[in-house]
């Protein structure tokens, strides 16, 4: 299966990226810009593309990459922050714009101007002359060597610049918003006519290969799962007991923070409709008096993750040659809670994870 790599530098965009790629039929993966170079290789992308962010590239502590990863032969497609890192890490020169250009752009292609050819295709069935959502400080004043400025907007700033033999390439501009008009276009050709990533995923697809993999990695070993009865936790159960069936184990920690027989319910859909084996655990009293005069939120959180790990722990003991723990949680809660230092602070701790001890045995 071909994957791409989405490197997170902070953008507010960055989901959005992962959903676009995948509206090409192409598998796609959010990481953290800080993953080490290794990691990155391991993973065997068909192409990475650099997120956007709000840092500048000449800021103190502004978040990089391995160097390394622009010799590895991987196609790779910066945008905004994404492109001015390619810039400056290859020996081009980034300045403060003078004015910081934010929204509708006009972008000029460089072919509309004096007969430049797009021989990489990025712009293939792109008019000369279309508008392009703009977000960014600063400004690529002379590009790398080997590179080509491929487009630019109206007032002269540089939009597009791109590196044909390595397949390197990078726009100012916001190809993943609405806002830009051929931006699914733009995408579709990096992924497809630079890339040469072949459309090969599909929801279906990701649910057979996800439960092969289970199944693979799992072998005879149980398996424990944290279920709340919420959409992520509960798509995980699922697509693990299709996977493994009864060497799955649910653990639900009722913290009596639910709905009204919500506890109930729960207990008879998983069990009764799924068959899948349940631990209910009622443990509202604890809970509660834990949380007893309590009133900050990000509190709350890391109160209710502490005595959910000691519930959940000592019910999990009970549970022989369990080596495997499973959490569903959706990629909005990984990337808010688990954030690097640098373009992004932590928006929230994970009400799952917010608790969780170092010596985790699984």
């Amino acid at each position: 299966m071909n994957k791409v790599l989405i490197l997170d530098f902070g953008s507010q965009y960055t989901q959005l990226i992962a959903r676009r790629v995948r509206e090409q039929q192409i598998y796609s993966e959010i990481h953290p810009c800080t993953i080490p170079l290794d990691d990155i290789l391991k993973f065997k992308p068909s192409a990475v593309i650099l997120s956007g962010g709000p840092a500048s590239v000449k800021a103190r502590g502004a978040p990089k990459v391995d160097t390394r990863l622009f010799e590895s032969g991987i196609p790779i497609l910066g945008i905004c922050y994404g492109m001015q890192l390619i810039a400056d890490l290859l020996g081009g020169d980034v300045v403060p714009s003078k004015s910081r250009e934010y929204g509708r752009a006009t972008l000029i292609l460089r072919q509309a101007q004096d007969g430049f050819q797009d021989v990489n295709g990025l712009f293939r069935d792109v008019p000369a002359s279309s508008t392009v959502w703009m977000s960014h400080g600063d400004s690529i004043l002379k590009v790398p060597p080997g590179f080509r400025v491929m487009a630019t907007t109206e007032n002269g700033t540089t939009a597009a610049i791109g590196h044909t033999e390595r397949k390197i390439e990078a726009l100012q501009f916001h190809p993943e918003v609405v806002h830009t008009e051929h931006g699914q276009k733009i995408l579709r050709n990096f992924l497809l006519e630079i890339a040469g990533i072949l459309p090969d995923w599909s929801m279906r697809s990701f649910i057979d290969h996800s439960i092969s993999e289970i199944r693979e990695k799992v072998g005879d070993h149980q398996v424990i799962l944290g279920l709340s009865g919420g959409v992520d936790s509960s798509v995980a159960a699922v697509l693990v007991h299709r996977a493994i069936g009864q060497k799955l184990t649910c653990i639900f920690v009722d913290n009596g923070l639910l709905r009204k027989d919500e506890g109930k319910e729960v207990e008879t859909l998983f069990r009764g409709k799924f068959g899948i084996r349940l631990d209910r655990v009622n443990a509202g009293k604890l809970f509660l008096k834990g949380l007893k005069g309590v009133e900050d939120p990000e509190k709350k959180r890391k109160i209710i993750g502490k005595i959910f790990i000691e519930v959940f722990e000592k019910e999990a003991a009970r549970i022989k040659g369990a080596s495997f723990l499973v959490q569903g949680t959706l990629y909005p809660d990984v990337i808010e809670s688990v954030s690097f230092k640098g373009p992004s602070a932590t928006i929230k701790t994970h009400h799952n994870v917010g608790g969780l001890p170092a010596d985790m045995r699984f």
